[in-house]
Parts: C-alpha cells; sequence; structure tokens
C-alpha cells in the first residue's frame, strides 16, 4: 500500500465537513488521556496495531488522537504523529456512523493539528482509499512508497 503526501499549507476549507458532522449531532474532538482504554478498545474492533498506534497518540502532549462521538458513543477516531512524525493515521469509523462525513472532518482536524505544529507536509501511511485522500484534502502518491516503512512488520 503507497504513501501519499499532503501540502498542509495548501489544505480545503474545513468549515463544511465540521458543520455537516455538528448537524448530526457529533461532538469532534481530542480524546482525553483518561479515555486511552475506551478509545483503544474501538481501534481493536479495527486492528490490534491501531489499537497500539492509539495507546502511543495518547501519551503525547497534546494528544494527537482525535474522536467523534455522540451520545457517549465513540463513533470515530483519527491519529497522527504515532507511526511516525508528521504521519497521518490510523483512522477507523464505526459501519454504523459511515456516510455521515466522520472520515473527512477527522482527517482535516488531524492535519490542521500537524500544520498548527509547524509541519508543511504530512504523509498518510499506508494507504487503503486513495481516491478520497486525493479528493478530501488533495493528497497525491509517493513515488516508491510501498512497502516503505511497513516493509518489515511483526505479526
Amino acid at each position: 500500500m503507497i504513501d501519499m503526501l499532503v501540502r498542509l499549507y495548501d489544505l480545503p476549507d474545513s468549515s463544511e465537513p465540521y458543520a455537516r458532522v455538528a448537524a448530526e449531532g457529533v461532538t469532534l474532538r481530542r480524546a482525553r488521556a483518561f479515555e486511552k482504554h475506551s478509545v483503544a478498545a474501538f481501534a481493536r474492533t479495527f486492528s490490534e496495531k491501531w489499537a497500539s498506534e492509539v495507546e502511543v497518540a495518547l501519551s503525547r502532549q497534546p494528544v494527537a488522537c482525535f474522536i467523534a462521538t455522540r451520545d457517549k458513543q465513540i463513533l470515530g477516531f483519527a491519529c497522527y504523529d504515532t507511526t511516525m512524525r508528521g504521519f497521518f493515521g490510523p483512522t477507523g469509523v464505526a459501519e454504523s456512523a459511515r456516510g455521515l462525513g466522520l472520515g473527512k472532518a477527522l482527517l482535516m482536524r488531524s492535519l490542521e493539528a500537524l500544520r498548527e505544529t509547524g509541519h508543511a507536509y504530512a504523509v498518510i501511511g499506508g494507504v487503503g482509499p486513495r481516491e478520497f485522500y486525493e479528493k478530501a484534502c488533495g493528497a497525491i502518491e509517493i513515488p516508491g512508497s510501498d512497502p516503505g516503512i511497513y516493509g518489515d512488520l511483526l505479526p
């Protein structure tokens, strides 16, 4: 799976995705350290490796994980600065919440956080839905990035 590059200094306007999720009654916020067990358990439904990365994100200051919640339930998460500094991911949205725009809103908030910490570019590592990232934030493929840093994974 390829890596993609995002120009953080040229991100599209994020007001529409934020308004869309707010209209659905969803709160988009930074996870809190005392929620690590809950966010990691949610991430574990996607991958054990992702749960490990969530734990790293929640050990950062500021916390490098955003969550989407409604009625005290986690609907999605997105991390950055976990696999490597300047990397976005992992990210996941519950099947029941797909189609609400949570993925794009979580992506944009994470990319904005990377920009706020002084990064000019972000890497989206091991991309699955390439077209989503191209459309959502103008990401482009990094030539020769497969398998990139993911070449020697432990089980």
